[in-house]
């Protein structure tokens, strides 16, 4: 079982893909529509699939679209779309000073009484109404940052996946410790019965009772121990446990979910061993997978 084992691992590393982090980040730009725009995106662990985006007000009709192309890539994480735009020319040499008059007479319309301007409130005023008075064709903007925003998913995916392959190495590092210590158990509890029939024999001896190996009753109390540590079953079933997480570490799909799942089995099996350990040798291995479990456990919550 732990040359099959090590036979997977190995396989895993050298052939087959690797899952992705949720962890990443890409960026691109592009010039289009006068302007110089530049698109930022960022993941992070979550449960689902959500996202959150920062785009310019004349620009947020983008959000729908984006989100589709996001959706379309990935499955699980938090993202966060930032878009900025900077004018390739002086915005100065865009502003129409008769458009701007007409505002500041509507203004002071409104607000019913003289306004003192000063040069902080005619600039605010002059950006303002040049960014409402570009109509965005939307057609034109998407063709225009498409290829943009798939160059930009394109770098935060290939990060996602060097995170992920990051993870992929860890964990299998130390499901190869949990492999090694599950072996060393397995001979313990096998010692354990042989000690365990020694120590009977040796005290039935101090006692002056004429009892041998083969009595029923001696036969019987090993028995009865034997049952009370066996633990051949969950050793089995952990290190099917253990060949299962290894293998869909290979798949390059969304496994976090099943591999939370299988840590909670994993811990399951620990468990019972440690319950029926009669051994302190066994209950110190116990303790080093719980703790090893634990990093593992930490670190599938960021695998996509």
């Amino acid at each position: 079982m732990q040359n099959a084992f090590r036979l997977a691992l190995l396989s895993a590393v050298l052939i087959f893909p690797h899952m992705n982090s949720m962890t990443g980040y890409g960026r691109a730009q592009i010039e289009c529509l006068g302007r110089l725009v530049s698109l930022e995106i960022s993941s992070v662990n979550r449960r689902n699939l959500e996202m959150t985006s920062s785009l310019p007000r004349e620009w947020q009709g983008m959000d729908r679209v984006i989100g589709e192309q996001l959706r379309a890539r990935f499955q699980r994480g938090k993202f966060h779309v930032q878009l900025q735009l900077r004018s390739l020319s002086g915005p100065e040499s865009q502003w129409d000073a008769a458009v701007i008059q007409q505002r500041f007479k509507e203004l002071k319309k409104i607000a019913g009484q003289d306004l003192v301007a000063d040069a902080s409130f005619w600039l605010r005023l002059a950006t303002h109404t040049q960014d409402t008075q570009q109509d965005i064709d939307w057609e034109d903007a998407w063709n225009a940052i498409s290829g943009t925003l798939s160059e930009a998913l394109d770098a935060l995916a290939g990060m996602r996946a060097t995170e992920g392959q990051a993870l992929t190495e860890d964990i299998q590092q130390r499901l190869a410790l949990l492999e090694g210590w599950r072996t060393e158990i397995s001979g313990l509890a096998q010692q354990s019965v042989i000690n365990y029939r020694e120590a009977l024999m040796e005290r039935l001896k101090k006692a002056n009772l004429e009892l041998h190996l083969d009595d029923e009753r001696v036969l019987k109390e090993i028995a009865l121990f034997a049952d009370r540590c066996d633990v051949e079953e969950e050793l089995t079933r952990l290190a099917s446990h253990l060949m299962q997480f290894n293998q869909a570490l290979e798949s390059d799909e969304s496994v976090g979910r099943k591999l939370d799942f299988m840590c909670q089995e994993i811990n399951r099996e620990v468990n019972t061993i440690g319950s029926k350990a009669n051994n302190l040798e066994i209950t110190r291995l116990v303790i080093e997978c719980k703790n090893e479990l634990e990093r593992i456990r930490e670190q599938v919550q960021n695998i996509e």
